[in-house]
């Protein structure tokens, strides 16, 4: 029912099948695969009629390692930084194998690359920064995530939120980074170590905000700082970011803070640019219309254009909440 070929840990279990814990006699039903790595292997599961996500490994102490950083998650107040850990077991083979697995929360969204091309490009540098925050509570709690990239990553809503998915490459300030992805990690580009610091995660975060506009990862070639930079000038989409992800890629952030108060900078001089370029809204023009109406109409008449004309501001005020709304969804 599972082997574990190769480099990963591609731990298959049939599609249908109940798991059931040794310890706590819990129950899921598989769904499907989510996806599989050097850590274990994630499956949707269902549970009485709420979906979970279950990961497996047949290293029981990769396993606890990841259940000790939700549990450290959990004892952020008031911060939600990864999925809430529901469950800890061990499922029993027919012939007697244990594999350990853990239970959390099922985080329901839309890829990040298709959130952005929904609902368009100004969203990156707003979920950016809310990752940021994160990430700097995560640093603070003494941990790096360590394999940062596109796929851990969804957004989630309403509100819009970036959350993370699989903390199965966090690893402790200091120590070596445990698990990465070779076009997310700087010591494959040469830009750095793979020491668990800040600026680890800071440099991933960089490639991330590349990858969208580049889904086909490109390869380092024999200048792979060259090839960054050049990648980096090419995409028009992040010209407003640029500095800040080339600081981020030469490691000069040396916490998330430094980060986020860049990218905010950058977002508020984007929002004052944009609202003294704007044209009136439909709202205004409403009320102009509104306003001249009243005037140029005999004063008998005026009272009813008035309530007529606060009408239409009604109803143009509830589309616009409306509008507001989808914009969420």
């Amino acid at each position: 029912m599972m082997n574990q070929p190769g480099k990963n840990q591609d731990i298959e279990v049939r599609l249908g099948a109940f798991v059931t814990g040794k310890w706590y006699n819990r129950s899921y039903r598989i769904i499907k695969k989510l996806g599989s790595g050097a850590c274990g292997t994630v499956y949707l599961a269902e549970e009485g009629r709420k979906h979970v996500a279950i990961k497996f490994s047949l290293n029981s102490s990769s396993i606890t390692t990841e259940v000790n950083v939700l549990k450290t998650f959990q004892k952020v107040q008031g911060k939600t930084l990864g999925p809430s850990l529901l469950d800890v077991d061990d499922w029993v083979q027919p012939n007697g194998e244990k594999i350990s697995f853990y239970v959390m929360e099922y985080l329901r969204g839309k890829e990040l690359t298709t959130f952005i091309k929904e609902h368009g490009h100004e969203w990156l540098g707003i979920l950016v920064v809310q990752l940021l925050s994160d990430l700097q509570q995560l640093h603070e709690t003494g941990w790096i995530f360590g394999d940062l990239k596109t796929e851990n990553l969804i957004v989630t809503y309403p509100p819009a939120k970036l959350r993370w998915i699989d903390v199965g490459g966090t690893t402790q300030q200091g120590r070596a980074i445990k698990e990465y992805t070779e076009f997310y990690d700087r010591g494959y580009w040469g830009m750095g170590s793979r020491k668990a610091e800040a600026s680890y995660d800071l440099f991933a975060l960089a490639m991330v905000m590349l990858h969208l506009y580049h889904p086909k990862r490109f390869e380092k070639g024999t200048n792979p700082e060259k090839v960054l930079l050049s990648k980096l000038q090419q995409t028009n989409e992040l010209k407003p970011y640029q500095t800040v992800i080339q600081k981020a890629l030469y490691g000069d952030y040396t916490t998330s803070e430094q980060m986020k108060v860049d990218m905010q900078h950058i977002l508020l001089k984007n929002t004052h640019t944009k609202t003294r370029h704007s044209t009136p809204s439909r709202m205004q023009k409403h009320k102009h219309q509104v306003k001249k109406t009243v005037k140029s109409s005999p004063p008998g008449r005026q009272s009813k254009y008035l309530w007529e004309g606060m009408g239409i501001v009604v109803v143009v005020c509830m589309f616009y909440i409306v509008y507001i709304l989808l914009q969420w969804i």
